[in-house]
């Protein structure tokens, strides 16, 4: 009988040990940080890190605080902008765990009280300005959000990183609003492209034109050039010609001129008076060739 209690008395210790362990021994991941309440208090030194971690059992109670950054949806909201125009707008917020400490002993669930103070904070920022900024100043939003958001979060040990608006619908008539500004404004660019593209093809015409008729002036300037070197080189030649050209020569020629004027029906004529001049010597040579008598 002896032997069947020490068997039962050491495997209630054995397992009374494992539990002991199994209480003491906690693992935490990379990711993770583990706050330990000792008998209901806890403080920065008992926030343990990553790794393997020994706690005293019964007295110990393990938080572990996960430090990933999470998502937070805030549905869509009905606000009012400055000039009394109401949008819905539903955002985005991202946000982690910065004090762990701070987080397990500030908020209760610090999803749900991101979420409240992110729909109060919209309301408070699109009330202030117009709807034309609302639509047009996303990313200033976006900042003011989450400045806001940090800002009331940072006593939870929160750290919101990004803000980001998904949607924002206004209402019908400012929609139709809009789709028509947008048309005359597509409308007011197409008119300007094709005026530009009006005018740029008259300047190319009238550039063309232009360089046409310099290239014609130059052309006639450089043909009344040749012409003028030609009639130039001709008076030379011809004043280079009649240099040679003695007195004998020009009464031949008036003499050939004078027979083609006799052939021809006219019976008066009209003799220039360098004719008799230039006639002088033959006769003097006539007159010399008779007075010698050898019929030469």
């Amino acid at each position: 009988m002896e032997l069947p209690i020490v068997l039962s008395v050491g495997a209630f210790l054995l397992v009374v040990l494992l539990v002991i362990i199994y209480l003491s021994i906690r693992v935490v991941q990379q990711y993770e940080r583990m706050v330990v309440f000792r008998l209901g208090r806890t403080d920065e030194a008992l926030v343990r890190g990553p790794g393997l971690n020994f706690l005293i059992p019964i007295v110990d109670r393990p938080v572990k605080v996960d430090l990933r950054e999470t998502l937070t949806e805030v549905p869509s909201q009905t606000t009012i902008t400055k000039d009394n125009a109401p949008i819905n707008v539903d955002f985005l917020v991202y946000w982690r765990i910065a004090e762990p400490l701070k987080s397990v002993l500030a908020p209760q669930r610090l999803d749900q009280m991101l979420l409240g103070i992110a729909s109060t904070t919209l309301r408070a920022v699109i009330g202030d300005i117009s709807l034309d900024e609302v639509l047009s100043k996303r990313e200033q939003i976006n900042e003011v959000l989450r400045v806001k958001l940090d800002e009331v979060t940072e006593r939870w040990g929160g750290k919101v990183t990004t803000v980001e608006i998904r949607e924002i619908t206004p209402p019908r008539d400012v929609q139709d609003a809009m789709n028509r500004q947008l048309s005359a404004e597509r409308t007011r660019r197409a008119v300007i492209t094709e005026s530009e593209g009006t005018r740029q093809a008259a300047i190319n015409v009238a550039e063309g034109t232009k360089q046409s008729e310099i290239l014609k002036a130059e052309g006639d300037r450089q043909a009344a050039i040749l012409r003028a070197q030609g009639f130039s080189e001709a008076l030379q030649q011809i004043f280079s010609a009649a240099k040679g050209i003695d007195e004998k020569t020009m009464a031949l020629q008036y003499l050939e001129a004078l027979k083609a004027l006799g052939a021809g029906p006219a019976t008066k004529f009209v003799i220039p008076t360098e004719f008799t001049q230039l006639v002088k010597p033959l006769t003097g040579y006539v007159s010399r060739g008779f007075g010698t008598g050898d019929g030469a």
